[in-house]
């Protein structure tokens, strides 16, 4: 009886950019074989969401994974994370710091429309899509971020 090797899901991770780069995929033509939005897949497949049974065979599948880790690599896109990948302190990638100073500077502002628009609550991180767009413009391309969540209102008890 054969063992099945066990990966973790950083070394899923690994497997699965190295896989991507070695075959010239992008996120969204692996996310157009699993069958899901490219910001889903992107995040499944960078640790942050668990995936089918199905998906992880269709993600596997397209990767292209060596016999020898391809269960492994399945079985670790199908575990519950641990999500937020980022450290406590502040991002030093340049991108992913812009996110943050955006937060700083305009965080105050989004938190007083929204409960202005909606009163007092949240925005889900749950039951939430994001989408991430190109669009050309003369001056410089520009990056569209849409972030679409439920509102979940504080109750009180």
């Amino acid at each position: 009886m054969a063992v099945q090797k066990v990966i973790t899901r950083e070394e899923a991770t690994a497997k699965i950019l190295e896989a991507k780069q070695t075959k010239g995929l992008t996120w969204e033509e692996i996310a157009t074989a699993v069958g899901r939005h490219t910001v889903w897949t992107t995040a499944a497949l960078l640790g942050q969401h668990p995936m089918s049974p199905e998906e992880a065979q269709k993600a596997v599948k397209v990767l292209g994974l060596g016999e020898d880790v391809v269960s492994a690599v399945a079985a670790a896109l199908q575990e519950i994370p641990m999500r937020g990948s980022l450290d406590n302190a502040v991002p030093v990638d340049s991108l992913i710091y812009r996110f943050y100073e955006i937060i700083q500077v305009y965080g105050t502002t989004m938190k007083a429309i929204i409960h202005e628009k909606f009163g007092d609550g949240i925005l889900s991180a749950i039951d939430f899509e994001m989408d991430i767009q190109k669009k050309p413009d003369p001056k410089g391309d520009r990056v569209v971020v849409t972030l679409n969540g439920k509102f979940l209102p504080y109750r009180k008890w």
